[in-house]
C-alpha cells in the first residue's frame, strides 16, 4: 500500500505523486488516467529496485489537512 497525492497542474493535467518513492511522479489527462499511471510507475519503481538489489522504502506517512 502506498500513499499517493493527486492534484491538477497549471496545464490542467492531473499529477500523481508517491512521496515515499522519491521521484515517482506521473500525470494524466484525467484523474483516472493519472491513477492508472501512478500504479504502473510504483510497480516499475519497485521492480527496478529489486532488480538492482536495493531496499524498497517502507511506506510511512502522516497526512494532515489544514484550512488557512
Amino acid at each position: 500500500m502506498r500513499q499517493v497525492i493527486l492534484y491538477t497542474g497549471e496545464d490542467k493535467y492531473w499529477i500523481a505523486e508517491c512521496p515515499s518513492l522519491p521521484g515517482c511522479i506521473t500525470q494524466g489527462n484525467t484523474k483516472e488516467e493519472a491513477i492508472a499511471n501512478i500504479k504502473e510507475a510504483i510497480r516499475g519503481y519497485e521492480a527496478a529496485l529489486q532488480q538492482d538489489k536495493l531496499p524498497i522504502p517502507k511506506e510511512k506517512f502522516e497526512a494532515m489537512l489544514f484550512v488557512v
